[in-house]
């Protein structure tokens, strides 16, 4: 079961990412980018990571994507952006390094594998996470006023972008 669960979880992930890579609609490639990020958090779920699958739904889909539907709600889309052959030159621009990056990883990889010690169990939970967080060490206050200041700024930015009379191209 676990097994059919991790590959249907890799194949939402992979899938979703190529989706959002290749599509012609960038609102289709944000929700499939939706779907890579909630593929990314079962994955994290199935690894037994409770933690940092709560943290990749709130940050990443909870945060990240609506900051993008944010954006292209409020831009004018570009009909050039995404042609076939500046897709095709990205990706070889970024295949170089990433290749690079995966042997060194694997090289650290195996590295870390022989020179393996023991290290101290994490915490097991979220809830016991967030209490030493949030209660133990004091970040309470903080965490809620960065909270206010990040929704006092996205209420300003919409409400500066849809301003009636507003020409386009006017820097007011």
């Amino acid at each position: 079961m676990e097994t059919i669960a991790f590959a249907g979880l890799s194949a939402l992930a992979v899938g979703g990412a190529l989706i959002a890579l290749f599509h012609r609609s960038i609102i289709h490639s944000a929700f499939a980018l939706m779907g890579t990020f909630l593929g990314i958090g079962g994955l994290f779920l199935l690894l037994g990571s409770d933690f940092l699958a709560v943290v990749q739904l709130l940050v990443y889909v909870g945060g990240i994507l609506v900051l993008i539907l944010f954006g292209l709600m409020l831009t004018k889309p570009d009909p050039g952006e995404r042609k076939k052959g500046r897709i095709a030159l990205t990706l070889a621009a970024i295949g170089i390094p990433v290749v690079l990056l995966v042997g060194r990883v694997a090289e650290t990889a195996r590295w870390a594998a022989t020179e393996a010690e023991v290290l101290p169990a994490p915490a097991s939970s979220v809830r016991e996470i967030g209490f030493a967080f949030l209660l133990r060490e004091g970040y309470l206050i903080p965490f809620e006023l960065s909270a206010i200041v990040l929704l006092v700024a996205l209420v300003g930015a919409v409400y500066l972008a849809r301003r009636p009379g507003r020409r386009e191209g006017s820097a007011a």
